[in-house]
């Protein structure tokens, strides 16, 4: 067992899991907030909103006036306001802004929602944090009583291209691309597809590159985006002349994903396996590795508490959120040991990468406080409620979950637009599949499941929301979609609601492709 055989000798991400299991959650979290706190005291921020001042919070007999220290003094900051006040600085190869020293690499997000490209600064301390989890969930591998022999297979892992884009004063690139690029030396014998295809910038160059390769490899453990891994694996097997992934990597066992919730993509994805998968979550953010699976057959993920991120946790409802989804002014977050069981929350970090109190777009849900055990359910700014439906991503993905088992076919992709219907509205589904299908019984069956997953949908269906549009599309044309946008492969995902411009822009490249519509 190469793999964990190495991970054990290291021995520090196994003591980093006992303290987590041993200690409550709000001692962990407060000792986070302390050492980031005093690691940045002298720098720019730090000095601005008066760091020194809370750190001496933390002495007070009062167990909560650190926090309302570092409430009080420190704002809450979205990306556009963190970025226009401190980020820039960084980028123009200022130092000691957010974090000591220069930083030296930015990690472009997926752009899902809100800014088209955002730029997030990543730390060598952020670096060595994304390791330790990842070693961390490694080891949780052991639960599944695997063949000793899988551990010394290859690990194919889909990300970006480790040949960063020099900016001025710093490198910039996909986050995979830039943890890809700092593995550790130990570890490159398992990584495929290696160092030199790793470095290829065009994705479907690289694509067709890791095809060509694919029969010289030993993979037993998959990690990437699902949409992207699906594709690459079915270019194989139509490569090789093959039935499945199996017949060419017989030994592979595992697959790790995050990004997006798998369930929608799971029908299609079995289909050219020979033998189940195991697969395990992660919620590895741009912004830092935030929770992954612990527990085998368990969906929901634990979110880890001693590793370079403070937490807070906004109740995600219209007192604290506008319709478009933007944070409205005197929210109170709260902290670890104050938030509940299935409540939807958006997520407020603090980083050792120079992130404060920053808002990234996330909404989860605890799912067992014991175990600090979590789901994603959406995004604060992808969401539908044009009317008070409050449609989440979770009832979304859950509902067309549910109709591909209806219907027994494979929906590869899927987006959701809002129409006005003179003064009421309407909701326009896009959907994705290369399968046959009736139009009107997926209609049918999907505003059906909407309603028995959705209360409030269920009553605005009644009232406001008058309609229900589906269009059916080749699964091809999301992609060709996500290429004109500059936003083919590695972390990239298709949103799954489009709002405002982004909505325009769907509508204006479906005209142009002018799609049979059913």
């Amino acid at each position: 067992m190469a793999i964990l055989g190495t991970l054990l000798k290291k021995g520090v991400t196994l003591r980093e899991s006992l303290e987590q299991m041993y200690s409550s959650p709000e001692d962990l979290q407060k000792q986070e907030l302390r050492n980031l706190l005093i690691h940045c005291q002298n720098t720019r921020l730090g000095k601005s909103y008066g760091f020194t001042e809370i750190l001496s919070a933390f002495k007070k007999k009062n167990g909560d006036a650190y926090y309302e220290a570092f409430k009080k003094n420190v704002p809450i900051f979205d990306y556009d306001k963190l970025y226009d006040e401190w980020w820039h600085l960084i980028q123009e190869g200022k130092k000691d802004v957010c974090w000591p020293g220069r930083i030296k690499y930015f990690a472009l997000s997926s752009g899902t929602s809100g800014s088209p490209s955002k730029h997030i600064p990543i730390t060598r301390e952020m670096l060595k944090s994304i390791r330790r989890t990842s070693m961390r969930q490694m080891l949780t591998m052991s639960q599944y009583k695997l063949p000793a022999s899988l551990f010394s297979k290859g690990i194919l892992m889909l990300g970006g291209s480790t040949d960063l884009k020099k900016n001025g004063q710093y490198f910039e690139g996909d986050l995979s691309g830039i943890t890809i690029s700092q593995i550790p030396f130990w570890f490159q014998h398992f990584y495929k597809p290696g160092k030199k295809i790793a470095k290829t910038r065009d994705w479907n160059d690289k694509l067709e590159e890791i095809v060509k390769k694919a029969p010289d490899w030993n993979i037993g453990i998959i990690a990437g985006v699902p949409a992207w891994l699906q594709i690459l694996m079915e270019k194989i097997i139509r490569a090789y002349d093959l039935k499945t992934i199996h017949d060419i990597w017989p030994g592979l066992r595992i697959f790790v994903h995050g990004g997006v919730s798998f369930e929608p993509y799971k029908r299609g994805f079995e289909k050219i396996l020979a033998s189940p998968l195991i697969y395990i979550e992660t919620y590895l953010a741009s912004e830092g590795f935030i929770a992954f699976q612990a527990k085998a057959n368990n969906k929901s993920m634990r979110i880890v508490l001693n590793n370079g991120i403070f937490y807070e946790f906004i109740p995600f409802n219209e007192n604290n959120f506008d319709e478009d989804g933007k944070l409205k002014t005197g929210v109170e977050p709260l902290k670890i040991d104050q938030v509940k069981e299935n409540v939807d929350y958006a997520l407020l970090i603090t980083t050792n990468a120079g992130a404060w109190r920053y808002i990234i777009g996330d909404v989860i849900k605890f799912t067992l406080l014991e175990s600090n055990e979590i789901i994603i359910t959406g995004r604060t700014k992808m969401f539908m409620s044009l009317c008070g439906e409050h449609l989440s991503v979770d009832n979304m993905n859950k509902a067309i979950e549910l109709v591909e088992e209806d219907l027994k076919i494979d929906i590869r992709e899927f987006t959701l637009l809002g129409e006005r219907l003179d003064a009421l509205f309407a909701h326009h589904w896009y959907i994705g599949t290369d399968d046959q299908v009736d139009v009107s019984s997926l209609k049918e069956r999907l505003d059906r499941r909407l309603m028995e997953l959705n209360d409030d949908y269920k009553v605005e269906r009644t009232f406001a929301l008058k309609e229900v549009r589906v269009t059916m599309l080749p699964s091809s044309i999301f992609y060709e979609w996500m290429e004109e946008q500059g936003r083919v492969g590695s972390q990239n995902k298709f949103p799954r609601v489009l709002k405002k411009e982004k909505a325009k822009h769907w509508e204006e490249f479906l005209e142009r492709k002018r799609p049979n519509e059913k």
